[in-house]
């Protein structure tokens, strides 16, 4: 069997014999020639056969021919199969100026005539389809653009000198509080529970002497949320570094790995994000602005939309209005919201001695929260007694409190969903349209 060329290497190769593979997109079955469209991973080329059909007359004729044509009439959208042909560029040809005449075609799986989807379907049935929805080519290019997201930050990561770890993801206590926590049967009649974010194992490592640290990998909330931008599965995106002098440290750090990975997505997909999604990706400038809450609830209320929540954070649409202030203002899609109060902080957020607001931010991305950022409280006795004024049982965190008792730097980190910033990099309406196969309340699967 002859190489197998990838459609987007047809361009730049000679004229002649070639093989290629990858599944039936459309069929064009007229009387004197047929048209497949044929797809692969990289790109879709129309392949061409000069239609052999029974004569009308009973004259005999090529059995081959008839067999090929008879096959190709009746092949179904979804077939997978390899054809052998001869490669000819032909610039009237408006599929990248080649096309394949025919010469062998050979099934590896047939599909049923009927597609359960169609390019108007629902989310929820394209969903349950996913295997199939995701053979569009926008959705093909979420997933290079994911890939080329995460390159370029474990790249700057790992110039930086940074330690990629694995941590446990299921784990004997919970990571943040008791809410939220799926839980797990373990051995010996035990309790385990599903990892809600490497929060206390990203601390550890720097407790350890890494100095530098970041995770990519599944986190997990039992939230029975219905939102576009929450899931009970998603994909965390975690770094942690000590000795900082502040919440700013990591803030820094985190600005500067988007902008890398941002332009990274931009050089590579760019043109082809404009043609398939309609939006011109902007790499953001550093430093992004910063307001810190109080002010930022004061700027909402005099764009006129009043707050519902009782507990000082912004809302959804307190999100969007400050952000919309924002790129009114300083033409930015991102913004810092700093000094958090510590009611609605978690209990090791470190606070300020002077304000006694957490030394944290959220970080808001086209108007949704992608990020939380702090630096932790490393001296155990603050720790302890933050802890208690959440209502949490010392007890149950020592194994957390011991990383402390023995010594530990100044160190700080930030978590973020992966799903969020596809979302809003691409301009999406839901974090389902971007991650492989979505796992919430009501689905398991496929």
């Amino acid at each position: 069997m002859s190489e197998r060329v990838l459609v987007k290497q047809l361009q730049s190769r000679a004229d002649g014999p070639v093989s290629v593979s990858g599944w039936v997109e459309t069929v064009r079955d007229q009387k004197k020639v047929q048209f497949v469209i044929l797809r692969d991973e990289t790109g879709a080329v129309q392949l061409v056969n000069p239609a052999t059909r029974p004569a009308e007359d009973g004259t005999e004729q090529d059995a081959a021919a008839l067999a090929l044509t008879d096959t190709i009439s009746n092949l179904a959208t979804g077939t997978f199969l390899t054809v052998q042909g001869e490669l000819k560029h032909d610039e009237r040809v408006k599929l990248g100026g080649v096309e394949i005449k025919i010469g062998g075609l050979d099934i590896a799986a047939a599909a049923l005539p009927e597609t359960p989807i169609a390019a108007d379907s629902g989310l929820d049935k394209r969903m349950d389809w996913r295997f199939l929805d995701l053979r569009q080519r926008r959705n093909n290019l979420i997933f290079r653009v994911q890939t080329t997201l995460e390159h370029a930050m474990r790249t700057y990561w790992i110039e930086r000198d940074y330690i990629e770890v694995h941590s446990p993801k299921l784990m004997a206590s919970p990571s943040e509080s008791n809410a939220e926590l799926f839980e797990v049967p373990y051995f010996e009649e035990k309790t385990a529970y599903l990892a809600q974010s490497p929060q206390f194992f990203k601390q550890m490592a720097q407790v350890a002497g890494f100095g530098k640290i970041f995770e990519i990998a599944p986190a997990f909330r039992a939230d029975p949320s219905f939102t576009s931008r929450h899931a009970t599965e998603f994909t965390s995106i975690d770094a942690e570094i000590s000795w900082v002098e502040s919440h700013e440290d990591v803030a820094r750090m985190q600005e500067e790995l988007l902008q890398t990975a941002i332009r990274a997505v931009k050089d590579k997909h760019g043109d082809e994000i404009q043609e398939l999604f309609g939006l011109e990706i902007v790499v953001p400038e550093v430093p992004f602005p910063r307001i810190p809450l109080a002010e930022a609830r004061e700027i909402v209320a005099a764009r006129g939309y009043d707050i519902p929540r009782t507990d000082g954070d912004l809302d959804p649409e307190g999100e969007r209005q400050i952000a919309a202030h924002v790129q009114e203002t300083f033409g930015h899609q991102f913004v810092f919201i700093t000094d958090y109060h510590p009611e609605i902080r978690a209990f090791y957020h470190m606070r300020d001695e002077e304000t006694g607001l957490t030394k944290s931010y959220d970080l808001l991305f086209n108007g949704v929260e992608i990020t939380t950022g702090a630096q932790r409280e490393h001296r155990v006795d603050v720790l302890i007694e933050q802890a208690k004024e959440k209502g949490l049982d010392p007890e149950h965190l020592d194994f957390y409190l011991d990383f402390f008792r023995y010594g530990a730097p100044p160190h700080g980190g930030f978590g973020m969903g992966l799903a969020r910033v596809l979302m809003l990099l691409l301009g999406q309406d839901s974090i389902r349209e971007v991650t492989y196969l979505f796992r919430g309340p009501t689905r398991l699967a496929p």
